[in-house]
């Protein structure tokens, strides 16, 4: 029998590391995790546009890396699932925290947050991958609220 694979995509998976793990930053808690999120949004337009950024971690809670899934509009953006946990079964990553921005300077989820967060943490939990997180930023970068810190996670 032949086969055949004329004009079919070719797909390849790479890892590869930057820097040793003991390197690595280690996040032991939330403050660690919203100052190192920081660093993957862009600054020039955190007062304008929502971003949505994932930092991934292994089981020692050491960052694996950070990846901005998406940039939005001035009140929402979009979160792809499929593509956040593809991300972490490629690198391995048992845990994750997920945040977002919201350009008004109100820290309060909206029920779209929450609802994205538990559909977020229970397609994780079947592949044994833990949201650990989710927090919000506001404008200015400096106030945040944590979805773990307010047993809402």
């Amino acid at each position: 029998m032949e086969v055949i694979t004329q004009g079919v995509t070719e797909i390849s998976v790479a890892y590869k590391r930057k820097q040793k793990a003991s390197e690595r930053p280690q996040i032991k808690g939330t403050g660690d995790a919203y100052l190192f999120l920081l660093e993957g949004y862009d600054k020039k337009t955190i007062g304008l546009q929502e971003q949505f950024v994932v930092m991934y971690l292994n089981r020692s809670n050491t960052v694996l890396g950070v990846y901005r899934n998406s940039i939005g509009g001035i009140t929402a953006t979009i979160a792809d699932i499929r593509i956040i946990l593809s991300v972490a079964l490629k690198i391995a990553a048992t845990g994750f925290i997920v945040s977002h921005n919201h350009p008004s300077e109100n820290l309060k989820p909206s029920r779209a947050d929450e609802l994205l967060t538990m559909k977020l943490s229970k397609a994780a939990s079947y592949m044994d991958i833990q949201l650990l997180d989710h927090i919000i930023v506001d404008q200015t970068g400096k106030n945040f609220f944590s979805f773990a810190d307010q047993g809402i996670l």
